[in-house]
């Protein structure tokens, strides 16, 4: 006779498809508790500064200190509200189902989220986006490769650099492409083929911020482009930089539109 499975307990290929989703929630997870501790320091930040010129404001009845006073908490309010309209528009989208997505408002998003970050380490961002038609993707994951894509730009750039996001219409073969260039270190070429290997990784642990180091991340790049019927490649010259493009597929007109819940806007009174 034959051994076969019991038919009240899951087969091998079930659990480790399980296995593989729960791995990936865990990295979202993870991808969320960064993405908090950054927030949460930055509106700090923010509060510190409108504390401090609140009471300066205060202190000082000249209408020129309290004309500055003014200035310098109006321009923290409007940064709260652009970091907070960013981390709402990832809440909102939370679902897993496919639909046309603009890359470019993702990039912008995600540059929300990071840019303290990246004026801390002295990066310079230079934007080279060309017309584009909406890819078929899942927003959150998107913003999930491109967020880690462009933390690890900014760890191989330790005494600043530039990052280059562009954006390109592949016509020929159906394809947006998403690239994310940084002018670092660059990764040796004998390990370059490893880098999509889940835990392998180029980096002594996690960084100052807490973020890198685990070896899961590149590999779970790969894994959401490839589950999206695109593909993610690297190009990069040790000394001189290193280059990730995703390819995904644009919409086609069979991929209907899926209706986003509004999301509150936190407008400064007029």
């Amino acid at each position: 006779m034959h051994n076969q499975h019991p038919p009240h307990l899951p087969t091998q290929e079930v659990q480790i498809q399980r296995l593989q989703q729960e791995l990936l929630q865990a990295q979202r997870m993870a991808a969320l508790g960064e993405l908090v501790g950054t927030t949460t320091h930055e509106f700090n930040n923010i509060l510190m500064t409108i504390l401090n010129y609140a009471k300066l404001g205060l202190r000082h009845k000249d209408d020129a200190t309290r004309d500055k006073a003014l200035s310098k908490i109006m321009a923290a309010a409007e940064r709260a509200e652009r970091i907070t309209s960013s981390v709402l528009g990832m809440a909102r989208n939370r679902n897993d189902d496919f639909a046309p997505t603009e890359l470019q408002p993702l990039i912008e998003q995600s540059l929300i989220l990071l840019e303290r970050e990246m004026q801390k380490y002295r990066i310079a961002i230079r934007r080279e986006f060309a017309e584009a038609p909406p890819v078929r993707a899942i927003g959150n994951q998107i913003q999930q490769v491109l967020l880690n894509l462009m933390t690890n730009a900014r760890q191989a750039m330790p005494s600043g650099g530039e990052m280059v996001l562009s954006l390109t219409h592949d016509a020929e073969h159906g394809m947006v492409d998403l690239t994310v260039r940084d002018s670092g270190t660059g990764i040796a070429r004998d390990q370059l083929p490893k880098i999509f290997d889940r835990y392998f990784t180029t980096k002594a642990g996690p960084d100052a911020t807490g973020k890198g180091g685990t070896g899961v991340g590149l590999s779970a790049c790969r894994d959401i482009v490839e589950a999206h019927q695109g593909r993610i490649r690297v190009e990069s010259t040790v000394g001189k930089g290193t280059a990730f493009t995703v390819k995904l597929p644009i919409c086609t007109e069979s991929d209907q539109p899926q209706a986003a819940a509004a999301v509150t806007q936190l407008g400064v009174p007029q």
